[in-house]
């Protein structure tokens, strides 16, 4: 079961990167293995949508519930797909000196022990680029080190 937390500072608004993270019809553009998006519902505090990622010859569709409280936390529950469960957040406070401390975890568990193997051993690294994704796509809408 990979389980993951990190804390990092941006040069970004509370505002800009919850925006960046709440826009789930857009994850396709920018985020590694996600070959197509589709969202099945949107209001301002929550979103349910269909991810399909792949890699090589596995593709799987991931229906996840995006709970959103503008501008400081983002929940992601897991609804259906190859996982037990998945359980992801994201806390945006803004920092003393300027910028945001952004907090991230995520939990999650395969239901097929084959993946749950694979996943393990790919995790640390699958993570690192789908971090780095986030960042380097708040870097093309925000520029770098600006606070709006």
């Amino acid at each position: 079961m990979p389980r993951h937390s990190e804390h990092k500072h941006f040069p970004y608004t509370p505002e800009q990167l919850f925006d960046l993270v709440a826009d789930v019809k857009r994850y396709d553009e920018f985020l590694p293995w996600v070959t197509a998006v589709r969202v099945r519902s949107s209001s301002e505090a929550e979103t349910v949508a269909d991810l399909i990622v792949g890699f090589n010859a596995f593709k799987e569709r991931f229906t996840s519930r995006v709970q959103k409280e503008r501008p400081g936390r983002i929940v992601v529950d897991y609804l259906e797909g190859p996982l037990k469960y998945l359980h992801n957040e994201w806390r945006f406070e803004p920092a003393s000196g300027g910028g945001t401390d952004v907090h991230f975890s995520v939990d999650f568990a395969f239901k097929s022990r084959i993946f749950e193997a694979i996943a393990g051993a790919m995790f640390d690294r699958a993570l690192r680029k789908m971090i780095g994704a986030f960042e380097s796509r708040a870097i093309a809408l925000y520029g770098i080190g600006v606070s709006a």
